[in-house]
């Protein structure tokens, strides 16, 4: 587990503050050759960070010993740059509904505020807060809002503790605790665990990943391992340096929190599953048809369609046969797919999914009673599931009017009980994806499988994948982080 190290130009500058061992000096710091044999997390609060200062060498040295430290150099460095970062259009219409309530006017086009670990005093703007901070993890940050600018945002600097007032103190101190409780209450004579472990979910997801049982489970078990596991969610995401590992438990996406945060926690040496580079490859069924033509793993037949030179019916026809599927890249769940027969429904479906997305996916059609679902973890398969198609219906997920949704049912069976070919199909494509968590998707026809998709974030859901080795499936996963952690922390 993570201990909490602050780091002062002075001393003196925690006066207004509780007093915590956790106060340190820049020198001492520097020249404490000892702090590089325990597992920290940095807080760097120089008023200097300015290249060659004790401030700079204090998070550069705090990378050197594997502490995770804020800012890191990367931060830093990137803050001295002169180009920003641009905010969104929502995100900029908020600064101007911020700065101009009444409406338009000449007046108060510019404004600043200030970000304490994440949060800002006005909760107008805790989304641009968030934004920034996740741009530049700094602990504490004034940027100039500035309306005649093309996305609002004008300048970013680094604050010093000694310029804050009372009231700024006061929510410093309140920032700091809910970034790191550590620093404040940590509970004496408790036994620390190994590691710190963020479950990042959504608890307003309509399709999660692992339902709440399947979540409590992981927590459970992970105290019995020794393992301080927390739920957390999108709103905590200031927090994951906190952290010596992260589990995403909720569905990913290229253009979203997740695939930010799994960003984040590899820049900052935080264990992931899964990384980056996974959610890419698995989330876009494009990169995937690539990734399959490429290590030429069987797959259905299928073809590329774009907005901007669509291929004729006759055409597709010819090469994928009379009925198809049509998806947009990035749908989950059976979310954005759609079986055709005919001219007409492939005019409609076109229309419908080009407005989401400039390219789109055709497959030839394969019928089938259920898909493989086939769980592997690191190279090991530990799950295998047969997941039936929707009664009456030819998806897993049959999404009808009103928000309805009915799914087939499914059945787990032992790993070795799973066709061996299926399960070398399997093992071959997680190979060419990485090394994390993955729910390989396969249709045998004739007994010939193929691969479907691959999933970088696979349903883990009590009273499904986890029927035949129960509360194990949970212990394999999180021997898999235990696994990594110690190998990052040998190296170190």
């Amino acid at each position: 587990m993570n201990s909490v190290l602050i780091i002062l130009d002075s001393l003196n500058q925690w006066a207004p503050y509780y007093q915590t061992e956790s106060a340190i000096t820049a020198i001492d710091y520097l020249k404490n050759d000892e702090l590089s044999h325990t597992s920290y997390l940095v807080i760097n609060l120089c008023s200097d960070l300015s290249y060659h200062s004790e401030g700079y060498y204090c998070s550069l040295l705090a990378q050197a010993r594997r502490h995770r430290t804020i800012p890191g150099i990367d931060a830093i460095n990137q803050l001295d740059q002169s180009s920003l970062c641009r905010l969104d259009n929502g995100l900029a219409k908020l600064c101007r509904r911020w700065l101009t309530p009444e409406g338009p006017s000449d007046s108060g086009l510019v404004a600043q505020f200030d970000i304490f670990f994440g949060r800002c005093q006005d909760e107008r703007l805790s989304r641009v807060a968030r934004f920034i901070f996740e741009h530049y993890p700094f602990p504490l940050l004034r940027a100039l809002i500035d309306l005649s600018t093309t996305s609002c945002l004008a300048s970013i600097t680094a604050l010093s503790l000694d310029g804050l007032n009372d009231s700024e103190q006061t929510f410093f101190a309140e920032s700091l605790d809910q970034f790191s409780t550590k620093v404040w209450r940590q509970p004496r004579g408790r036994k620390q665990s190994r590691y710190d472990l963020a479950i990042l979910h959504d608890p307003e997801e309509s399709f999660p990943p692992s339902n709440k049982t399947a979540l409590h489970t992981f927590l459970t078990e992970a105290k019995k391992m020794n393992i301080n596991a927390e739920l957390i969610t999108e709103e905590d995401s200031a927090r994951l340096m906190e952290f010596d590992a992260l589990f995403i438990r909720q569905t990913t996406a290229v253009n979203h929190i997740t695939y930010q945060l799994a960003k984040r926690a590899q820049q900052a040496d935080v264990v992931v599953i899964d990384d980056p580079a996974s959610i890419v490859r698995c989330t876009n069924k494009v990169f995937l048809k690539e990734l399959l033509d490429r290590e030429m793993i069987p797959a259905p037949k299928s073809k590329l369609l774009f907005r901007s030179r669509p291929c004729s019916w006759p055409d597709l026809t010819a090469y994928l046969g009379d009925t198809m599927v049509i998806k947009i890249p990035d749908g989950s769940f059976s979310v954005g797919v759609s079986r055709i027969s005919n001219p007409d429904e492939y005019a409609r479906v076109l229309d419908e999914l080009f407005q989401r997305s400039s390219i789109l996916l055709a497959q030839e059609f394969v019928a089938s009673e259920f898909d493989w679902r086939i769980g592997v973890l690191a190279g090991e398969c530990i799950f295998a599931c047969k997941y039936f198609m929707a009664k009456g219906h030819w998806q897993i997920y049959h999404h009808k009017s009103a928000g309805h949704t009915r799914s087939g049912r499914v059945e787990t069976i032992p790993v070795h009980q799973a066709p061996k070919q299926v399960i070398r199909l399997a093992l071959r494509v997680s190979q060419a994806i990485g090394r994390g968590l993955y729910g390989v998707d396969i249709k045998s026809v004739d007994g010939k499988p193929m691969i479907i998709e691959v999933n970088d974030n696979p349903s883990i859901d009590h009273g499904i994948e986890d029927i035949v080795l129960g509360n194990e499936l949970y212990r394999m996963i999180l021997r898999e982080f235990l696994t990594r952690l110690n190998k990052k922390h040998r190296s170190s």
